[in-house]
């Protein structure tokens, strides 16, 4: 289950693709789209960041930031976010605080993978305060764009 509405959303520090530490707090005052994946190089995983490319510009007109956390290492998601034109910060979560603490730790992937991200997307308002949160029940499924971009217009 993810972490629940209403909750004041976590603090975390991780390091983007250019091995700087972004923090929670560097958002402060604006909405933050997060998004959990399970690995960076697969399909599902490829599209979810990439529609968020896409949509970039939705993101900005409504003056929400966005990021990607996984637990990938900084230097494969450097060659992920490069191969995949991706125009946000993708954040190491390589010890696996964030995804515990977001509620968005998948203990059981698959072939007995253990302990990476749930595929998943959270909202944080201007205060920051978990406004939407959603995890997929399996990972090969997509988030729902459609419903998250009405809880970001929401939030206008």
């Amino acid at each position: 289950m993810a972490i629940p509405i209403g909750t004041k959303a976590p603090a975390f520090k991780l390091f983007n693709t250019e091995k700087k530490e972004v923090s929670l707090a560097d958002f402060s005052g604006k909405i933050l789209v997060i998004n959990f994946f399970p690995a960076a190089f697969t399909g599902v995983c490829t599209e979810q960041l990439c529609t968020n490319r896409d949509e970039l510009s939705f993101y900005n007109t409504i003056g929400a930031a966005v990021v990607g956390i996984s637990v990938d290492m900084p230097f494969s998601l450097k060659v992920f976010k490069d191969q995949n034109n991706i125009n946000y910060d993708l954040l190491s979560d390589f010890n696996k605080v964030a995804i515990h603490e977001y509620e968005m730790y998948h203990c059981n992937f698959a072939m007995g993978i253990k302990g990476v991200a749930k595929r998943g997307v959270v909202v944080v308002d201007t205060k920051g305060v978990v406004t939407y949160a959603e995890e997929t029940a399996n990972p090969g499924t997509q988030v729902n764009f459609a419903a998250l971009k009405d809880a970001l217009n929401k939030l206008k």
